[in-house]
């Protein structure tokens, strides 16, 4: 998943950007920011791995904003001018998009950054205690449930909420996907779409774009997923 932030003072940009990255089924927004300085306050809380980049903007301008950025996201460069191409390009910015422009122009600057390697970071910074588990406990009211990690099937993401199934159940959870991936990951749990973790060990079949988990059993398994999981965890 692409986490992504987008800095943009102009709302029409910034519902365009946030209607693109909404059609992606790998890319996640996590906030917009009107001007520079609001997301360098943001970035250093709140790791992402891309960031749409207006050059004009309000109080400092976004190639100030990159020459000050000590450690920098991929960066896709958005501006009705195309003046600043050709100095953008010494900062080593993924794309420059030049406004107004399509969602295949969109995508075609996307594409250029390795999911793999999104992802492989992202484990990579998994804490040392990231192991095996043979329990869960999820809050239900003031009681504490405890799930038996093995018999998860697959966790889904419901706007605010995540949903734990498992051989017999399903479970409501205020917890993230991304909370579940981090904690689960140990056990050969994957996220598989941008709304679905399973667990690999329950994979009977994959077909098409369709996994199946058992014989009434099948999530979805996206494009941007899809040759990656099957390299990691079924060869």
């Amino acid at each position: 998943m692409i986490r992504c932030i987008i800095i943009e003072d102009q709302p029409p940009a910034q519902r365009l950007l946030q209607k693109y990255i909404g059609d992606m089924e790998n890319m996640e927004l996590k906030a917009i920011f009107p001007d520079a300085l609001q997301a360098m306050d943001f970035l250093k809380i709140e790791p992402v791995d891309l960031m749409f980049l207006d050059i004009h903007l309000p109080k400092i301008s976004g190639i100030d904003f990159l020459k000050a950025l000590p450690h920098r996201p991929h960066i896709i460069l958005t501006t009705a001018f195309s003046d600043y191409a050709l100095e953008s390009y010494e900062y080593n910015v993924v794309d420059y998009l030049l406004k107004p422009f399509s969602f295949e122009r969109f995508v075609k600057a996307v594409s250029k950054i390795p999911v793999w390697k999104i992802e492989q970071h992202f484990e990579e910074a998994l804490p040392e205690h990231h192991q095996l588990r043979d329990v869960v406990f999820i809050k239900s009211g003031f009681d504490l449930i405890k799930i038996a990690v093995p018999d998860i099937l697959y966790i889904k993401s419901k706007a605010d909420y995540t949903e734990i199934f498992t051989v017999d159940k399903k479970h409501l959870t205020t917890y993230s996907l991304r909370h579940w991936l981090h904690t689960l990951g140990g056990n050969r749990f994957a996220q598989i779409h941008k709304s679905y973790v399973v667990n690999a060990s329950k994979i009977i079949r994959i077909s098409g774009n369709s996994i199946f988990l058992n014989k009434d059993t099948m999530v979805p398994i996206g494009r941007a997923y899809k040759e990656g999981f099957i390299e990691k965890y079924l060869k």
